[in-house]
């Protein structure tokens, strides 16, 4: 490989190539927020997809205005991703290129960001931060943020392995000469999932990378959409193959590159994101795609070698995939769906073999449990259930925390931290103490703390009131006087204001999610969710007066995790609205 001459880093040494299909609302958006990037920006590839809508007309008519802008439209749809960024890679000219979506943007700065970076570490890759934007709300969640924490060299992959976690192909700057010698494109046609198979690629090729702690990707999730995106779309198995045949192709990949190690992280990978991503939502799926789905999973699984299963066998992906290959048909899915949560629940029963080893069930005997004896207790798949029962100004929150083959009570439980926190604004609120129980520093220094009470037969118990006004914001407490939740004199985090301390008059609407931490004797603690219980009563929905008369309306429910939630509408309006919703279920 030739070496680079040195260029300045304000010389244009960047091609984006953004592609679309029938996106007219946001491909002009994107290809702005490229152009935007400023001076670095050598030129914006705009490939459409053979478009019905009007994408294209309005990308001429942009092209007109900057003639850094070059469209390119193809003549048959594709049907994928792959084949539009191909065609983009064969008319990019820079010597560096990026790929956006047409409904995502580059934050300012990206380009020059990562262009630093690659060309301060003579790097063939660059990374940086990509945030998944949720709309309409605009929540954002950080991805494989950890990759990103800090300013790093990775001389090559098998450095970090972790590396293989990081799937996407839009939040990287790629030198173009280095994609080209290498042969590295994109699957062809309608291929879902083809970032993993180009990632792989990319990884297999060996680079020096570099990463940034920058943002430097918006990634849109529509899920309001009517079309929603390739990998959003889940409701057929067919997405489920497609994304367990790009692990397959991405897996044979590395291993062909002779990076073991990279291969090898990708099985795991596999086990801890997409296995139990899938396990959570697969009680929403009727029983015809239950079978077909554990059919499917056990063939995939089966190529697995011993070497794949060996490290942490009780780690809850790899815990999945074992129940899964040592039965033909499915089987306790809501205990699965549980294991899969984030963080994992083991729910009851805990059996025991004859000779007493902990296992999975009496019926499965063969899959041990015994390396939960020495886990540490921080990494513990403990199970809590919550029960809610709502009255009028408030609900009884009633928290059970279950024995674990004994490491619960070697552990000492003493109390449970417990906060409820707003999806949508990241906003905490906490919760009344109950009888007898001090309010003290919660998660974030917003939530209460109540002791545990051992109940007997393997169980712990505390009690909390939960106070509606909490959600309302109104900014004053349950009883309008200005003090936090339960009535203790205490505001969230020592403001005096409205939850978390963040001003008056916010709106408490959004979905809370409630979360806790369970504190152990000599320090110890575990952060856990808590399953929630399901009954006459318990997840019904409520229409309450918060501090000034407000009104709101509660939902509690079970998510997709089976977790406790909130969802919570202040106001008229959000009554109306579901009171209509009820109407209309009633009529049809």
């Amino acid at each position: 490989m030739q070496p680079h001459a040195p260029r300045s880093a304000r010389d244009p040494q960047v091609g984006v190539i953004v592609i679309g299909y029938n996106d007219a609302a946001h491909v002009t958006t994107a290809v702005r927020s490229a152009l935007a990037q400023g001076p670095a920006v050598r030129e914006v590839v705009a490939v459409d997809d053979c478009s019905t809508d009007d994408s294209v007309a309005l990308l001429t008519r942009l092209a007109a205005t900057d003639p850094r802008v070059k469209v390119v439209r193809r003549r048959v749809n594709s049907g994928g991703c792959g084949s539009p960024r191909n065609t983009g890679l064969d008319r990019v000219t820079a010597p560096y290129v990026m790929f956006l979506d047409s409904d995502d943007v580059l934050p300012p700065g990206a380009v020059d960001s990562l262009l630093a970076a690659a060309t301060g570490a003579g790097a063939e890759v660059a990374g940086g931060l990509c945030v998944r934007r949720e709309l309409p709300e605009g929540r954002e969640v950080p991805w494989q943020a950890s990759l990103y924490a800090a300013h790093a060299v990775v001389e090559r992959p098998a450095q970090r392995p972790r590396l293989v976690h990081d799937t996407l192909c839009v939040n990287k700057l790629y030198r173009t000469d280095f994609l080209r010698e290498h042969g590295i494109r994109f699957p062809e046609g309608r291929f879902p999932y083809e970032d993993f198979v180009f990632t792989a690629r990319v990884l297999a090729a060996g680079p020096r990378i570099a990463l940034v702690p920058d943002r430097v990707y918006v990634w849109h999730v529509r899920r309001s959409a009517h079309r929603l995106s390739i990998s959003l779309d889940r409701a057929d198995i067919g997405n489920w193959r497609a994304r367990t045949e790009a692990g397959r192709v991405a897996h044979e990949i590395l291993l062909g590159a002779g990076q073991k190690e990279l291969a090898r992280a990708a099985r795991a990978k596999f086990l801890d994101h997409e296995l139990r991503m899938y396990t959570r939502e697969l009680g929403l799926h009727d029983s015809h795609y239950q079978r077909a789905w554990w059919a499917h999973t056990r063939a995939y699984l089966a190529e697995y070698d011993a070497s794949d299963w060996a490290h942490n066998p009780t780690a809850p992906g790899r815990l999945i995939g074992r129940v899964i290959l040592a039965s033909p048909e499915p089987r306790d899915l809501p205990r699965l769906r549980d294991l899969a949560s984030r963080p994992a629940r083991l729910l009851p029963p805990y059996a025991h073999a004859p000779d007493g080893t902990p296992v999975w069930s009496a019926d499965l005997p063969q899959l041990t449990l015994e390396p939960l004896l020495t886990r540490p207790v921080r990494l513990l798949p403990l199970a809590v259930d919550a029960e809610l029962r709502p009255r009028a100004r408030a609900a009884l929150l009633r928290l059970r925390l279950h024995e674990l083959y004994g490491r619960v009570a070697q552990a000492g439980p003493e109390a449970l931290e417990v906060e409820w926190r707003c999806r949508e604004t990241g906003r905490v609120a906490g919760a009344g103490a109950g009888a007898g129980a001090g309010t003290t520093v919660g998660l974030t220094g917003a939530g209460t703390t109540v002791g545990l009470t051992a109940a007997g037969g393997g169980v712990w118990t505390a009690e909390v009131a939960v106070g509606w006004a909490a959600f309302g914001g109104s900014g004053e407490g349950l009883d309008g006087s200005g003090e936090g939740l339960g009535g203790s004199g205490e505001s969230f985090g020592g403001s005096g204001q409205e939850l978390g301390g963040s001003g008056r008059g916010r709106s408490g609407k959004g979905t809370w999610d409630l979360r806790l931490r369970v504190r152990f004797r000599g320090g110890a603690y575990r952060e856990v969710t808590a399953h929630a219980l399901t009954g006459p009563g318990l997840l019904r929905r409520r229409a309450v007066v918060s501090a000034r008369h407000a009104v709101i309306l509660v939902q509690p429910y079970a998510t997709h995790s089976g977790a406790l939630a909130l969802h919570v509408a202040p106001g008229l309006r959000g009554v109306t609205s579901v009171v209509r919703g009820r109407l209309r279920r009633l009529l049809h």
